[in-house]
């Protein structure tokens, strides 16, 4: 039996979905929800580039609702900034998906616990990086402007990467603008959000023509990702900040541990 033919049984249906609804909230309140769904979809049975395509999917409804929320944002800016950036994120995001389709299994499994790690460290700097960044442009406000090449070359990076492993996307997005100049966190955030999606449609449709996703596992954690955005939004009122972080990167590194000691 393939692993597309895998059934769903009644504990791997839970499985999915619980960790498709940790990975809604997580996204909704601060992002890393692939360290849930990427992992489970792996200890289910699927292959690695299997359940990294499976897992992009599941959360793709996610980036739709967070633009929506950024509409107002998106609006001001201008429509030629939006379209080339979408352009570049929807080439980036093919070339990314299809050099995971062309990856050999076996290199992306050993790759896999380095792509986790690297995503968490991320995931753990990006405040710091943004501070960071705001201290910069604060004290020397010239440094702030980049050129725009040296942009857009960065964000057909990041789009390559987030086709090929979309763990730490989000982080490595908001990075990028805050280094290139963008002085306003709501704008950055937009925009993230937008190229995100963009760039998630176009490797899932590539995912979805190679007959690389499990679709029986995707559209039950879609549903469950949807429900665990709505309650993350709620919980991102509550909770504080630094608790949902710190669960995240331990998340993190736990299925880091547990990915290298799988071999």
């Amino acid at each position: 039996m393939s692993a597309l033919d895998l059934s769903l049984n009644l504990s791997h249906l839970l499985l999915l979905s619980a960790s498709a609804l940790g990975a809604g909230a997580l996204n909704a309140i601060a992002g890393g929800g692939s360290f849930l769904t990427f992992p489970a979809l792996v200890w289910t049975g699927l292959p690695p580039i299997v359940a990294n395509a499976t897992s992009a999917v599941a959360v793709s409804p996610g980036y739709l609702g967070s633009a929506l929320g950024f509409r107002r944002e998106l609006a001001e800016l201008p429509a030629a900034r939006r379209q080339a950036e979408a352009l570049i994120c929807a080439l980036g995001g093919l070339a990314g998906a299809g050099l995971l389709l062309v990856t050999p299994a076996r290199l992306f499994s050993a790759a896999v616990p380095w792509l986790l790690l690297f995503a968490t460290v991320l995931f753990a700097l990006g405040p710091r990086l943004v501070a960071a960044r705001r201290a910069r442009s604060a004290s020397a406000p010239e440094a702030a402007s980049s050129s725009l090449l040296a942009q857009r070359l960065g964000l057909f990076a990041v789009a390559v990467y987030g086709g090929y492993f979309n763990g730490g996307l989000g982080i490595l997005l908001m990075a990028l603008y805050t280094l290139t100049g963008e002085s306003s966190l709501n704008t950055a955030n937009a925009l993230k959000n937008l190229n995100s999606l963009v760039l998630s449609l176009l490797s899932v449709a590539a995912f979805a023509w190679a007959g690389a996703v499990a679709w029986p596992q995707a559209l039950v954690m879609m549903v469950a990702a949807t429900l665990g955005g709505f309650i993350g939004a709620r919980l991102a009122r509550r909770l504080p900040a630094a608790w949902v972080r710190t669960g995240v990167v331990l998340t993190g590194l736990a299925m880091t541990v547990a990915f290298l000691m799988r071999g």
